[in-house]
């Protein structure tokens, strides 16, 4: 006979078992339904992300607008070029240096026969060719004055103010390092018959790494050769600092430059060799060129060469590559150009009347025309604004 009691009983504890068995798993799947949801709504968020930023990237823009302006007079007699966010201005006469807002900076007076500069990052060395005077100045004043006591043929400038000096000395060639108060730390002379004739100089923005292009005829041979050198801690051990080098048979290695402190390239009638390595640069990458290089420029990313296209409808073609040395793109453009600035993602092209903005794609962003004769063209802080610095007024643009 079944006890009625235990049997109500063991039902009610059974039901209350199931009841909580039931409880969680409501809960559980409650959890898994919110997570489920939340990975849904994290997948839309960065889908719709990805495609807003898609069609930034690909936006055309057909206008430009006059957002700001500043009355300024620039001189006719200098030469003007962006530096650094701000406008120097440079002649046989002197040199200054101008805020984005037309505000004066500094001014130096001087005379040169053939003023050169050469510019890293917030510093810039102005010098006389076959002189014997080096200015260096940065954003802000003059740093100095180096004077040499023999004529320089070239020179080049690191961010903090140390410049590298190719000297004339007859028989001998002298390559010397200066910091801004004009006090010689490096000398070390080179001879045609020893290594060749020093052709190009440049330096690190550190001022630790120099390269030397050497010109030499070896068994009636012209031949080239690039030449590192360490005046840091490493080199101290080597002969001379020199740290490494390569030889290049019947070309003439005419441009040299580094794009920081351990990636450097050089362009020769040949080819395009790139450099890597903080401390005794090696060779990472080159490319044979079978057309002449029009002209070279570069960014902190990029470097391009600019040689005559073989598409009719278009004048120029611009080979974009990276620090790696490999080949990103290629530009066919027909525009008659003054400069060619790289910034982030952007490839500018410009003369006096008009510009072409190409992303790093290669889509054409922005092709028009400018409302006064422009000089200097300088990317603003603000993505698709334009510094634009003209005889009378620095402008400031917007795409739209």
């Amino acid at each position: 006979m079944v006890n009625v009691r235990n049997y109500l009983k063991k039902r009610e504890q059974h039901d209350a078992k199931t009841q909580r068995i039931n409880y969680r798993e409501k809960i559980r799947s409650h959890k898994f339904t919110i997570f489920y949801r939340s990975i849904l709504i994290l997948l839309l968020v960065v889908s719709v992300a990805a495609a807003l930023i898609i069609q930034w990237k690909n936006k055309i823009y057909v206008d430009s607008v006059v957002v700001s302006s500043v009355e300024t007079t620039m001189s006719q007699n200098g030469k003007t070029v962006p530096f650094e966010g701000y406008i120097l201005t440079y002649s046989k006469d002197g040199a200054s240096c101008i805020d984005a807002k037309g505000g004066a900076v500094w001014n130096e007076t001087f005379e040169m026969q053939n003023p050169l500069i050469d510019i890293c990052q917030n510093v810039v060395a102005i010098g006389d060719y076959n002189g014997r005077n080096i200015y260096v100045m940065n954003t802000e004043s003059l740093l100095g004055q180096i004077v040499t006591n023999k004529p320089i043929r070239n020179f080049c400038v690191a961010s903090n103010g140390v410049v590298a000096v190719v000297l004339d000395d007859s028989d001998v060639t002298l390559i010397c390092l200066y910091d801004t108060q004009g006090e010689e730390l490096v000398r070390f002379r080179t001879t045609m018959k020893e290594s060749g004739y020093p052709f190009k100089v440049a330096i690190s923005p550190n001022g630790k790494l120099v390269c030397v292009s050497y010109l030499f005829v070896d068994s009636g041979e012209l031949k080239s050769s690039v030449a590192f050198y360490n005046f840091g801690a490493v080199g101290q051990n080597n002969t001379d600092n020199y740290v490494s080098g390569y030889d290049y048979l019947d070309v003439v290695v005419g441009y040299t430059h580094f794009l920081d402190d351990k990636t450097m390239f050089a362009v020769s009638d040949d080819r395009i060799m790139f450099f890597g390595g903080a401390q005794k640069p090696t060779s990472v990458a080159e490319s044979f060129l079978n057309e002449d290089v029009q002209q070279i420029f570069y960014g902190k990313e990029y470097v391009g060469l600019v040689f005559l296209s073989k598409d009719s409808s278009s004048r120029y073609r611009l080979d974009v590559y990276n620090k790696s040395g490999q080949l990103s793109r290629s530009i066919d453009f027909d525009l008659e150009y003054s400069d060619i600035v790289f910034h982030e993602d952007q490839i500018i092209i410009y003369n006096e009347a008009e510009c072409r903005i190409y992303n790093m794609n290669g889509v054409e962003k922005y092709a028009g025309y400018f409302e006064k004769a422009v000089s200097v063209l300088m990317p603003a802080s603000s993505s698709y604004k334009y510094i634009l610095v003209t005889a009378d007024s620095i402008d400031t643009i917007e795409l739209k």
